[in-house]
């Protein structure tokens, strides 16, 4: 009898993108953050970055099994959390000012415009 080399997929067929956080603990070392499947979409983890959950992020990586792709996403989350506090009239949170300083593109800063 012929054996099948065919393997099933433990994929769901319609996965979500998941965003994952590398977080920095000191002197206890670097981790990927352990996250829920439901709650590891983009504005889950733009909430929990914003609202302190991450000791000190280094990079986000959102990935699609069901897509085949991977990216380093951390830029773009920077620049997200930078517009967003640019839009409440607030400072980054001291917590995330090393990761937005890192990938923000310095363009995005605003700057005074003298008025003639």
């Amino acid at each position: 009898m012929r054996q099948s080399r065919w393997i099933p997929s433990i994929v769901p067929d319609d996965e979500p993108t998941v965003y994952l956080v590398a977080d920095d603990f000191g002197r206890a070392g670097r981790a990927w953050r352990e996250a829920d499947l439901e709650t590891a979409d983009l504005e889950t983890v733009i909430q929990d970055l914003m609202a302190g959950e991450y000791r000190r992020p280094i990079r986000v990586v959102a990935f699609n099994t069901a897509e085949r792709w991977s990216q380093d996403v951390s830029e773009d989350i920077a620049r997200e959390i930078q517009h967003r506090c640019d839009l409440q009239l607030s400072d980054v949170p001291s917590h995330l000012q090393e990761f937005v300083d890192r990938y923000a593109a310095q363009d995005l800063r605003q700057f005074s415009l003298r008025l003639v």
